[in-house]
C-alpha cells in the first residue's frame, strides 16, 4: 500500500460532521468479531464511547456479535449487553431476518461487517435481509465499508434463478470482487428497494496494490471474521475451498489451516495432483499445490489421518493474484478424484443451512452445473470454462456501475 487506508468505521469515529445526521436518532449496530478499529477496539465499544451517539440496540450475524459460536451452522441467542444494557439480537438464531419488534428498536442501522469476497459468505445475505427490512419499515442503513480481502478478480458461474438461499443471496458469481458497500448498492438496484442507504466509504483503499491485493497487508491486523477464516491465504482460496463443505472431503476444519487444504483417508493426493495437472494445467496458474498429511481434531474425518492437498498462495514467487482461480482449482480437484475413483462418494447429502431437499454442493454453487460437469467425466474442462467465462464477462459489465473505488 502506498498510502494508509482508513476504513468506514474509522472515518465515522473521527469526523463529527459525518456523524451529525445521527445526532438525536436511535442507532443500532450490526457487527461481528472482525468489526474493529486499527487499535483493535470493537466497533460496539468505540461507538458507545462517542458522546454524540445513542446506541439503542446491536445485531450479530452468523457466529455472533463477539464471536461466540466456533463451529459452522450453530445458532446464537439474543441477550442483553452486560456493559451497555442494550438488546443484542441474533440474526442467526430463531430468525434470519430482523423482526418488526427488532426493527422498532432503532432509526439508523450501522452495518460494519468484514466480508471475504465470496457469494456463499452469509454476511452478504444478512446485508440483503436488513436492507429489505429497512425498506419495509422506513429505516435508514449506513454501511461502514471495509476491504474485500480477495480483491477485484471475478470467478465462477452465476447463481441461477430459483437457487437463492442463505448461502446464495442473489445472481452473483462465486467471487464477486465487491466491497460490502458496493454490494449494498447492487442489492438496492437489483431488488428495486426504496431505502435510505448511505455508504461511508474507505479512504486510500487500493485493491490492486501488492502485496495484499485487497487487504492492507502489513498495515492491519487480521481478525477472523468467522472462526475458520484465520488469514489472508484462506480468504484468497475460499471461493474454491468453500465447495468442500458440500463434499465428504475434509476442508481442514479441525486443523490450523482450514479452507486452504482438502483431503480424506481414502484418496491418493499425489495421484490427484498429477491428474489435475494432466486435465487442465492452465487452471493451476498462480498457486502451488503441495501434497500433505493431516489429522483433523474435529469435524469430518476427526482423529483420522488424511492424505491431502494444500493450496499455497502466500509466496510472491508462487502467487499470482490475477492468474489464481480458486473455483477452477477446486472444481478440477473434484474431477480428478472422480476420474481416478469413479464410485467415490464425493457429494455429502445432509441438511445444509436449513435446506433439506437440495444437495449442499448445488446450493453452494447456485445451480447443479458444477456437480454435473464433475460427474460427467467425458465433459472436457472447456465445457465448464465456457459456462464460467460467459458469466464472468457479464458480471464484470454489470458491477461496473456499483464500484466506489476506481
Amino acid at each position: 500500500m502506498t498510502k494508509s487506508v482508513q476504513f468506514g468505521l474509522e472515518r465515522l469515529l473521527a469526523d463529527p460532521v459525518l456523524r451529525r445526521p445521527l445526532v438525536g436518532r436511535r442507532v443500532a449496530l450490526l457487527a461481528h468479531p472482525a468489526s474493529v478499529t486499527r487499535a483493535l477496539t470493537h466497533s460496539l465499544d468505540a461507538l458507545a464511547a462517542l458522546p454524540d451517539l445513542r446506541l439503542s440496540a446491536a445485531f450479530g450475524p452468523q457466529h455472533g456479535l463477539r464471536g461466540d459460536k466456533q463451529d459452522n451452522m450453530v445458532e446464537s441467542p439474543d441477550f442483553t449487553d452486560p456493559l451497555l444494557g442494550i438488546p443484542v439480537f441474533s440474526l442467526y438464531g430463531a430468525v434470519r431476518r430482523p423482526t418488526a419488534a427488532m426493527m422498532d428498536t432503532f432509526d439508523v442501522l450501522l452495518v460494519d461487517l468484514q466480508d471475504l469476497g465470496c457469494r456463499i459468505y452469509t454476511f452478504i445475505t444478512t446485508l440483503r435481509y436488513v436492507l429489505e427490512e429497512a425498506a419495509r419499515h422506513g429505516k435508514s442503513v449506513w454501511v461502514l465499508d471495509r476491504p474485500n480481502p480477495a480483491g477485484r478478480p471475478v470467478e465462477g458461474t452465476t447463481l441461477r434463478a430459483g437457487w437463492e438461499s442463505f448461502v446464495g443471496a442473489g445472481p452473483l458469481p462465486m467471487r464477486h470482487g465487491l466491497t460490502m458497500g458496493e454490494l449494498a448498492r447492487w442489492f438496492i438496484a437489483t431488488l428495486q428497494l426504496d431505502v435510505d442507504c448511505q455508504v461511508i466509504t474507505m479512504q486510500g483503499w487500493q485493491p490492486d496494490a501488492a502485496p495484499g491485493f485487497g487487504w492492507p497487508l502489513g498495515e492491519r491486523s487480521w481478525v477472523n471474521p468467522s472462526p475458520n477464516a484465520p488469514n489472508l491465504s484462506m480468504a484468497r482460496a475460499y471461493a474454491g475451498t468453500v465447495m468442500l463443505e458440500g463434499t465428504t472431503l475434509s476442508e481442514g476444519r479441525g486443523t490450523t489451516r482450514p479452507l486452504e487444504l482438502f483431503g480424506a483417508p481414502d484418496i491418493d493426493a499425489r495421484a490427484v495432483i498429477a491428474e489435475m495437472r494432466r486435465l487442465a494445467p492452465e487452471w493451476l496458474r498462480g498457486c502451488v499445490l503441495r501434497e500433505c498429511w493431516f489429522e483433523p481434531t474435529f469435524h469430518k474425518h476427526a482423529s483420522t489421518l488424511c492424505h491431502g492437498v494444500q493450496i499455497h498462495v502466500e509466496d510472491p514467487l508462487h502467487y499470482d493474484h490475477t492468474a489464481f482461480r480458486p473455483w477452477r482449482v477446486q472444481a478440477l480437484a473434484f474431477r480428478a478424484i472422480r476420474s481416478l475413483q469413479p464410485d467415490y462418494p464425493l457429494w455429502r447429502d445432509f441438511p445444509y443451512e436449513y435446506e433439506h431437499d437440495r444437495l449442499a454442493i448445488d446450493l453452494i454453487n447456485g445451480s447443479p452445473l458444477l456437480r454435473e460437469w464433475v460427474d460427467d467425466v467425458r465433459a472436457p474442462p472447456d465445457a465448464l470454462d465456457a459456462l464460467a467465462l460467459a458469466d464472468e464477462a457479464a458480471w464484470l459489465e454489470t458491477r461496473r456501475t456499483f464500484l466506489l473505488y476506481p
